[in-house]
């Protein structure tokens, strides 16, 4: 099972405010352990929305939208992308991330991505075929 952590944004990751030393030891420290543990995926921290767009598409038409953009409890700052056997096992890993920064008050959610099989038939063998095709020319490219 894959989960996506996400480490939702704050004002102080909102008006770029670099983390400290010691949380930047601290995150290294934890992505360490979990890539040991040999179930990390992937993991970064983003750019404030003040650097972002975003796309919406009306009647099927793009509009881009410059950042910033308000309500930060709903904007990430940051992901791990993790593979472990059940989501009480992704909680246990999450519950170690690092609280040094914006006080001890950091909000981190967990999300299970879709797997193949979670879409049914409507995801035919031709689309599996193509999916898994693409997949391994980006494993190749890494």
């Amino acid at each position: 099972m894959r989960f996506m952590i996400l480490r939702l944004a704050d004002k102080d990751t909102e008006a770029g405010i670099m983390p400290s030393q010691e949380l930047l030891a601290s995150m290294g420290k934890y992505m360490e352990e979990l890539a040991t543990a040999g179930i990390l995926l992937d993991g970064e921290g983003l750019q404030p929305t003040s650097k972002g767009v975003r796309v919406k598409f009306s009647k099927g038409r793009p509009k881009v939208k410059e950042g910033p953009f308000t309500r930060s409890k709903n904007l990430i700052a940051g992901y791990a992308m993790i593979q472990v056997k059940s989501k009480d096992e992704a909680i246990e890993w999450i519950k170690r991330w690092p609280i040094l920064d914006a006080n001890g008050e950091v909000e981190l959610e967990i999300r299970q991505v879709f797997e193949a099989d979670d879409f049914g038939t409507e995801f035919t063998p031709e689309l599996r075929e193509r999916e898994a095709r693409m997949r391994a020319e980006l494993a190749a490219k890494k």
